[in-house]
């Protein structure tokens, strides 16, 4: 980085290159914002999405993300992308923690947390506790865009408690 650009300028140019498609571009200008300033969150924050997005290598994605929450722990952007990666990764323990931390923090999307732990449920097979994580969801949504998919998930959900309750028949004479 030459010492006519700022970290904030270097940072902005990343963006700027991820904005246009160019990736391998944004890449170089991220790392070299964390050479020149191993302590900016938001460097490794926009590393961890790369790596999750466009390579798909999602154990480096984790490091960045995890690194980025050690450095800024109330930088509410990178929750919501870190929880869908330790979904993803079947990081059952990790994904408790990392739920209930996001909750913490303000101005992190409550309702896109809770969406998250939805889905995680439902993974799993625990209708009964995905039924009330989308729920808890549709409460604290405040985009009327995304209540439709948000009671799409309570349907379905719905849905599948249904599917599996236990038949009683009554056999008649």
């Amino acid at each position: 980085m030459d010492i006519y650009t700022t970290v904030e300028e270097k940072y902005l140019q990343a963006i700027e290159e991820l904005n246009w498609g160019e990736s391998p571009k944004a890449l170089q200008y991220f790392n070299e914002i964390i050479v020149f300033d191993p302590d900016y969150a938001r460097a490794y924050f926009q590393l961890g999405n790369i790596f999750q997005i466009h390579f798909k290598d999602y154990k480096t994605a984790g490091y960045y993300y995890k690194r980025c929450i050690e450095l800024d722990p109330d930088f509410q952007e990178v929750y919501k992308p870190y929880l869908k990666l330790v979904i993803t990764l079947k990081m059952h323990k990790l994904v408790k923690q990392v739920a209930e931390k996001a909750l913490l923090v303000p101005g992190v999307c409550e309702s896109h947390i809770y969406e998250c732990l939805g889905l995680y449920a439902e993974q799993q097979q625990n209708f009964a506790e995905a039924a009330n994580y989308f729920k808890k969801a549709e409460l604290l949504n405040a985009v009327q865009a995304e209540q439709s998919v948000l009671q799409e998930h309570q349907t379905r959900i719905r849905s599948k408690l249904n599917s599996t309750k236990r038949m009683i028949y009554d056999l008649q004479e």
